[in-house]
């Protein structure tokens, strides 16, 4: 908050959305929470008139690859739909300075021992890699035809503390507490970059500081792990038995790899990425260990239904 004069938080509060995570700030006069869709037009235009932002950092999305392939309008419509809303609005507001956030999914399977670089073209598996990749293309084409200071950056999956147990890490951290089978897809051998959330929003402090416009920037962690290993680790950070995995069938379209190359971000800034993956999820089990009640609130409700549908209809798998 030191950085800035004052942050509008404009969050829609879907399924994952959650007040919780923001406590420590929401009573800072820095500070204004405003429930809105970034979709609707209207409440956008409100929203930039009354807050007159100088810089907007586009983090809003649909960001759940199974929940995309289940229901795909929904990555749509706040993806792609609802970045353009934002470019226009910022566009006739003329703001300074615009971020758009965005994935490595973008890339698609990268076979070893290639590492993605920000001139390889987007080949997306998912509906929301798709939608993602086409929010990049239409973020950079309002820099090109009316010089929108917009720059657009693609991290690696990302963990930490008060991410929603749908993904990967906390997923298999909460199951691995309550002593429930952690379900691996296919073979388990997908491999993934992990970069810390802390390391991932420095790197986009950095792009704010020193990003030029109308570039892209890879955030990496450089930490290529298959998931299997990863699960193993918190299966053992846990004091669980690997008996808890079970194998189930892939996901459609599920990519093999990804990876990374970071080397234009570490040239053009002063970033690099600080947090080891030990370290990080080391940190990250003792957060969701001592936050069950987070973690139990979170987890209620239309999680409960969507985490059956998902997972109660795939069939094991023998490995």
């Amino acid at each position: 908050m030191e950085r800035f004069s004052r942050i509008a938080n404009v969050d829609k509060l879907t399924y994952a959305g959650n007040l919780e995570n923001v406590r420590q700030v929401a009573d800072d006069p820095r500070y204004a929470f405003i429930r809105a869709d970034i979709a609707d037009d209207q409440a956008m235009e409100s929203v930039f008139a009354a807050e007159r932002p100088d810089l907007v950092v586009h983090f809003a999305a649909e960001s759940h690859v199974d929940r995309s392939i289940h229901a795909p309008a929904a990555a749509i419509d706040t993806n792609v739909r609802g970045t353009f809303t934002l470019l226009e609005t910022a566009r006739r507001h003329g703001v300074a300075r615009f971020i758009h956030i965005s994935t490595d999914e973008v890339y698609g399977d990268v076979p070893a021992p290639h590492e993605s670089t920000e001139e390889d073209p987007v080949r997306p598996s998912s509906p929301y890699s798709a939608s993602k990749a086409g929010s990049d293309l239409l973020a950079l084409s309002y820099h090109r035809t009316w010089g929108l200071n917009v720059t657009v950056t693609r991290a690696s999956n990302n963990y930490g503390p008060y991410q929603f147990p749908e993904k990967l890490i906390p997923l298999m951290i909460s199951n691995a507490m309550e002593g429930k089978p952690l379900p691996v897809y296919g073979d388990g051998q997908q491999i993934r970059d992990w970069l810390h959330v802390e390391d991932h929003c420095r790197a986009i402090f950095a792009v704010i500081d020193e990003g030029r416009a109308g570039q892209i920037y890879n955030i990496g962690g450089t930490c290529s792990l298959a998931n299997l290993e990863v699960v193993r680790k918190i299966l053992a950070a846990t004091g669980r038995s690997d008996d808890l995995i079970a194998y189930v069938t892939d996901r459609p379209g599920h990519d093999r790899r990804y990876a990374l190359s970071s080397a234009k971000l570490e040239c053009e800034t002063s970033w690099k990425p600080k947090v080891s993956f030990e370290e990080g999820l080391a940190g990250t089990v003792a957060w969701y260990r001592d936050n069950r009640t987070w973690v139990e609130h979170v987890k209620s409700g239309e999680y409960r239904t969507w985490y059956e549908r998902n997972y109660g209809a795939r069939e094991t798998v023998d490995q």
